[in-house]
């Protein structure tokens, strides 16, 4: 008889903007002693849609998952979610790659993040041509040095997300923030970071794990917004690294 191998506990995966949710599915191969669970928000109507269906779901987890500890993965606007969550007490840790604490900023803080005129030109572009839209977003993702590698090409196919999907998505972008109630959030949270990341910059990361009281910043050198694509044997191992320190509690 086989003996199914112990779980190491369940991951909730919210994907970042436009994306499907099997944008992890490489990254969840190479970390099979976990069960993963992926959110979709292909189909959602309207940004508290969203995010009704996106702590519904977690809270469910949380409440009946039979692998324990529950994590939250978030990329991007999913990492963002991931910490709204996180304040609620709804994680037992948060893996988060290129996330912020706030999306939008003024034009000081143009270091940390996007000025909400960006987004609402997005949203204007984005009821006349999703396609255009998402296509320009995703040039924005790499570096040059990515881009010629040809990781883009690991991408799932673009026109996943409903229009209002992707409205609902933006719209979550301009009026959720955490910035607040970071001091909130006591569980362990790694944080996966390009440095050459334009959509959510690196000093926002920076700002971030300082707000945080158990924040460790995983710096990664020529990365762009995906830290994990084509990196999931590298970002596999940190993970375990760091779940061996948070249960030896170094």
């Amino acid at each position: 008889m086989t003996m199914t191998p112990e779980k190491s506990g369940t991951i909730v995966w919210l994907p970042g903007w436009s994306m499907p949710p099997e944008v992890f599915d490489q990254l969840c191969k190479a970390l099979p002693e976990y069960h993963h669970v992926y959110l979709n928000y292909s189909e959602a109507e309207t940004s508290e849609d969203l995010l009704t269906y996106t702590e519904e779901m977690v809270r469910k987890w949380k409440i009946s998952a039979l692998h324990r500890p529950l994590f939250i993965g978030g990329w991007s606007l999913g990492g963002l979610l991931a910490l709204h969550l996180a304040a609620k007490g709804l994680a037992d840790g948060l893996i988060l790659f290129a996330a912020t604490a706030r999306f939008i900023r003024s034009r000081d803080e143009a270091h940390l993040g996007q000025p909400d005129a960006y987004v609402r030109q997005m949203m204007k572009a984005a009821a006349q041509d999703a396609l255009a839209v998402e296509t320009n977003f995703r040039q924005m993702l790499w570096t040059e040095t990515e881009r010629e590698s040809g990781i883009g090409d690991q991408l799932p196919p673009i026109g996943s997300w409903s229009a209002p999907a992707l409205l609902a998505g933006l719209q979550v972008l301009r009026k959720v923030e955490v910035s607040a109630v970071l001091s909130e959030i006591a569980c362990p949270v790694l944080l996966f970071h390009g440095r050459e990341d334009r959509i959510c910059p690196y000093k926002g990361a920076e700002e971030l794990a300082a707000g945080l009281s158990r924040a460790h910043l995983y710096v990664i050198p020529d990365c762009g917004h995906a830290p994990f694509l084509g990196r999931e044997e590298e970002i596999a191992a940190e993970m375990r690294r760091w779940r061996d320190e948070q249960l030896h509690g170094n």
